[in-house]
């Protein structure tokens, strides 16, 4: 049995798993990234959280293959430096140096989606195929390409930014600066907008006696559930912007499998079978008899440390 090490690196906390060969995780360790600081500072703490792991798992570091990092940003895979991660304050840092200086072990660092999007690929719901694509819903929209088998990241590590692709032309404003992009629309921040929005318009809404402390993303499901009217229509364009932020995808990629990640999947078939419903009469190969299966993701937030901890063989071509 071999044994790798995943580290997902977050704006909140960092999280380090030792994973096998069998892509289990066999222990884990995190602790907060208190950001902002400086970037060697974070490294030397993933390297403890790393080591952490390791000695949960009972093993010891020169039991380790290789260790690989998924970080938000622009992250240039080739060299192991972040070129920009504006979550992170990092400006082409040598993460991948940093690190492996302090295990002396080779280090590999990808997108945060990427890696995720590698995972499920590898151990998850996208497990088999050939291309797959993975698009979370959080707080914004994160997406992840394979293609033949490799992550594919652009010539510039800045691809695979499909929730900066738009859906409503003059629309909703992102923080990218475009207007109308998937994000604003289909992530669970912009379900919450849609939702309040609603709200403000129907005060009779059962939706105001149901919110509890604060108006989260399963509010207008919930309500939708209980029979109110206004949720209903948050829910429907929700699901109408989502199907052709998915469609859209589709059409490009055309990939065997479409997983489907974040807390706005716990909605379950009350989001999956409409939203299958509507890509299925608007994506372009209806007609064929091969298309896109479109799955909920299955690893949750493991997907992020199993695809790191394999990053060094898929840049190898092992895996």
């Amino acid at each position: 049995m071999k044994y790798y090490i995943g580290i997902d690196l977050g704006g909140t906390n960092i999280a380090a798993g030792v994973v096998d060969s069998e892509f289990k995780i066999i222990a884990k360790a995190s602790t907060p990234t208190a950001r902002p600081r400086p970037c060697a500072e974070i490294c030397r703490d993933m390297a403890k959280v790393a080591l952490e792991a390791v000695k949960e798992a009972g093993l010891d570091i020169s039991d380790i293959e290789s260790v690989g990092v998924g970080s938000p940003g622009t992250v240039n895979s080739d060299t192991g430096v972040i070129e920009y991660s504006n979550n992170l304050d990092f400006y082409n840092e040598p993460v991948a140096d940093y690190i492996a200086a302090e295990l002396n072990k080779p280090v590999y660092v990808e997108n945060d989606a990427n890696a995720a999007a590698y995972g499920e690929f590898i151990a998850g719901s996208a497990k088999g195929a050939k291309n797959a694509v993975c698009i979370t819903l959080g707080t914004g929209v994160g997406g992840g390409i394979i293609i033949d088998g490799k992550i594919y990241s652009g010539f510039n590590f800045a691809g695979a930014e499909i929730g900066h692709t738009v859906v409503e032309v003059n629309g909703v404003e992102c923080t990218c600066g475009r207007k109308g992009c998937f994000e604003v629309y289909s992530s669970a921040t912009g379900l919450i907008r849609m939702t309040k929005e609603a709200m403000d318009a129907d005060p009779s809404s059962k939706m105001h006696e149901m919110m509890g402390d604060h108006v989260s993303g399963r509010l207008a499901f919930n309500a939708m559930r209980a029979g109110d009217e206004s949720a209903k229509k948050v829910v429907d364009k929700y699901i109408k912007y989502l199907a052709v932020g998915i469609t859209n995808t589709i059409n490009i990629f055309q990939p065997e499998i479409l997983c489907i990640g974040g807390g706005v999947c716990n909605e379950g078939d009350a989001l999956m079978v409409p939203l299958r419903e509507q890509v299925k009469e608007q994506v372009y190969s209806k007609r064929s008899s091969r298309n896109t299966e479109i799955v909920r993701a299955s690893l949750g937030n493991e997907a992020g440390i199993i695809g790191a901890a394999f990053l060094g063989l898929q840049r190898k071509g092992d895996r």
